[in-house]
């Protein structure tokens, strides 16, 4: 959902306002939600929209310094009945079908998440294409709240930053909501979604001065991805992890690698290209699977007496490259299968595929087998480009 996607749906909605009613329903009388936060209180749900003030949206000058959104909740003991309940505190009927964001929070997301996405899942009137997201060490309802500069509307600023920073840093996944229920739905209910945290103060980031400022006293960040084990959470990854995990599944289009020197100081390189192939087999009665990436990079930065004009220099640093990501892949595996035991990689699927008859025999012991699964992994970066210039600068003339 793109923000001028949304900015003209919202001024078709208020044009059709004026002339009559659609679906045997008066358009004037639903509000359109955005963003919805589900969070878990004691034994209740807890549904907080984010809903856009059409006024203000389609205005190019604010009326009155009213926010562009308005927040509206409601607890219930299931989330459909949560969402009925805002009817007694919205003026209009919430309206889904323009639905761009979903914050789960931590403490759902550890009791789980499936029951709780069910209703999201039959209503037609909402489409599958909405971002989800999990909360990191605050309630789903407190990142809603948080209003942003250069995007009015929050969750558009939630929505671009999650597609960009898995564009260019690979710490991130944007994962909708059709994916993610196949993946709920698959053998094990094993997942992975992004972790979202709220940097700074929350009450005044909630307030319109927080966009008035030249450095606003609060904002949303991702922070890397959590993993999910039979619906349920069961452990962070970290950034380093995370970008592991975009590695292994092959998601990685661009990110940023810091390289240690043969001698000293570091070289800071950005990968232009990435593939991954994952190939599973059986080997005498055992599954394996065979893990290899390629990836292209060019030098953005050095600070170590090296002369790039040298193929063996060249050599040297695709060298340490490979080794430096082979680390941060062969990292990642130990962290999720003998920290979480979780096949969010799809291993199980590659060895169906590689040998169906062999995995009718692995399927039902496959949770047991994941966290000692043979994964041999192969690394190869290559150096493109090196800019145009060929050594650092000298020290002296930096100083």
């Amino acid at each position: 959902m793109k923000r001028v996607m949304l900015y003209s749906s919202v001024l078709i909605v208020i044009t059709l306002l004026m002339t009559g009613c659609w679906s045997k329903n008066e358009l004037n009388e639903f509000a359109i939600v955005v963003a919805v936060g589900i969070d878990k209180v004691d034994d209740e749900y807890e549904v907080t929209v984010q809903i856009v003030d059409p006024s203000e949206i389609a205005s190019s000058r604010s009326n009155g310094g009213r926010t562009p959104v308005v927040l509206y909740h409601a607890k219930g003991g299931t989330v459909f009945e949560a969402i009925r309940k805002l009817s007694t505190v919205t003026p209009r009927k919430p309206y889904f079908a323009h639905l761009g964001m979903m914050i789960l929070g931590e403490e759902l997301a550890k009791e789980g998440i499936v029951q709780a996405l069910d209703v999201f899942n039959r209503d037609q009137e909402i489409r599958g294409n909405f971002l989800v997201v999990v909360s990191d060490q605050a309630p789903a309802k407190d990142i809603l709240s948080i209003l942003s500069p250069l995007e009015k509307i929050p969750a558009n600023k939630m929505y671009n930053s999650l597609k960009n920073s898995s564009e260019v840093f690979a710490t991130s996944s944007p994962t909708r909501f059709d994916e993610l229920l196949k993946d709920l739905g698959g053998k094990g209910k094993n997942t992975v979604l992004t972790t979202i945290r709220i940097r700074g103060n929350l009450e005044e980031g909630s307030s319109n001065d927080n966009v008035e400022k030249t450095h606003p006293v609060a904002n949303v960040h991702y922070t890397g991805m959590v993993v999910f084990k039979n619906g349920k959470m069961v452990g962070l990854l970290n950034e380093e992890e995370s970008k592991g995990y975009s590695y292994i599944k092959d998601m990685v289009k661009s990110t940023v690698n810091i390289i240690v020197c043969p001698e000293e100081g570091t070289i800071t390189t950005e990968v232009t290209d990435s593939k991954t192939k994952v190939n599973g087999k059986m080997v005498k009665g055992e599954p394996r699977i065979e893990l290899e990436v390629r990836s292209s990079q060019n030098v953005e930065e050095m600070d170590c007496p090296i002369n790039l004009g040298e193929e063996k220099t060249i050599a040297e640093l695709d060298k340490i490259s490979s080794e430096t990501l082979k680390e941060i892949v062969t990292n990642t595996l130990d962290t999720i299968q003998n920290r979480y035991e979780a096949d969010v990689f799809g291993f199980g699927e590659a060895i169906h595929r590689a040998d169906p008859k062999a995995w009718k025999k692995l399927e039902k012991d496959w949770e047991q087998l994941f966290p000692d699964l043979e994964v041999h992994v192969k690394v190869d970066v290559r150096t493109k480009g090196v800019g145009t210039i060929i050594n650092t600068i000298p020290k002296k003339q930096k100083e």
